[in-house]
């Protein structure tokens, strides 16, 4: 993971990505790489191939915003990876240091306490878990890597058979991982995460490399829960505004569904 060539490796990725039929041209003969070429999206984003070239080898890292704005357009980019576009090119400037180790406040541990019925917990900008609630420790009891949700999805053979849409769960997560990563580019931690994720596992390698970008926001997940079954939840992110980078993840069921009465054993079956 380049930090200074973030805004490029993102830029080829996604015109690779981008299928030369979505952008209303027609494919003349066999092309030997995937998506758009070059000239094609420098063509469509009114711009010199050659400027194109630079931007995606990390030697011009500073386009105007009518680039930007340009380039997002000719890639069809949704609302967050066009955000996540701007701030590559427009980093923040850090007020302080980023320190490794984090703190739930306490105010926030007792609001994890009294939810007894829905897992909840909290983690940070490169998803280690802070703090759980008696639910959620009930949910991933068992599961080794359950401390970094990145490291359980991709590195714990078990999580293919604890999460029931794995494929989903995993684009899904390397997706946030990204906007973390656009949120903040010369994060000091984040480029071992990744690295040592990538060099044991080809399928994060594979997702990380096509650059989707997707803050978490609400999903619908499904587990198996060995010994109990199966069970569909929604899950809701919050911002905790106290704490940057932290996000409190909350699950719960459908009234009156079968996975309602799923996670109703789920506590029965919790310390």
């Amino acid at each position: 993971m380049d930090r200074s060539r973030l805004l490029g490796q993102f830029l080829r990725a996604r015109r690779e990505c981008t299928a030369i039929e979505d952008v209303g041209l027609t494919c003349a003969g066999r092309r030997r790489t995937p998506g758009l070429r070059r000239e094609e999206l420098a063509t469509l984003a009114g711009v010199s191939t050659d400027y194109l070239v630079r931007l995606e080898q990390g030697r011009e890292r500073r386009p105007s915003e009518q680039v930007l704005d340009a380039l997002a357009r000719a890639l069809d980019l949704d609302a967050d990876a066009v955000e996540h576009l701007h701030e590559l090119a427009r980093p923040r400037v850090r007020r302080r240091p980023v320190t490794r180790v984090e703190h739930v406040s306490a105010s926030l541990l007792q609001l994890l306490g009294a939810w007894d019925k829905n897992p909840a917990f909290i983690i940070d900008r490169w998803m280690d878990v802070l703090a759980t609630n008696a639910m959620a420790d009930a949910l991933y009891a068992g599961l080794e890597q359950r401390e970094n949700l990145i490291r359980l999805t991709f590195l714990n053979p078990e999580a293919k058979v604890f999460y029931t849409d794995w494929e989903k769960t995993a684009y899904f997560k390397v997706a946030n991982l990204h906007a973390s990563a656009g949120a903040d580019p010369d994060d000091p931690f984040l480029p071992e995460l990744v690295e040592d994720v990538s060099l044991r596992s080809e399928e994060f390698a594979r997702l990380w490399e096509r650059h989707d970008v997707r803050p978490k926001g609400h999903e619908s997940k499904r587990f198996h829960i060995h010994g109990i079954g199966d069970m569909e939840l929604s899950c809701e992110t919050f911002a905790v505004n106290s704490a940057p980078g932290q996000q409190l993840i909350v699950f719960q069921a459908e009234p009156g569904s079968p996975s309602e009465r799923t996670l109703g054993l789920l506590n029965a079956r919790r310390p």
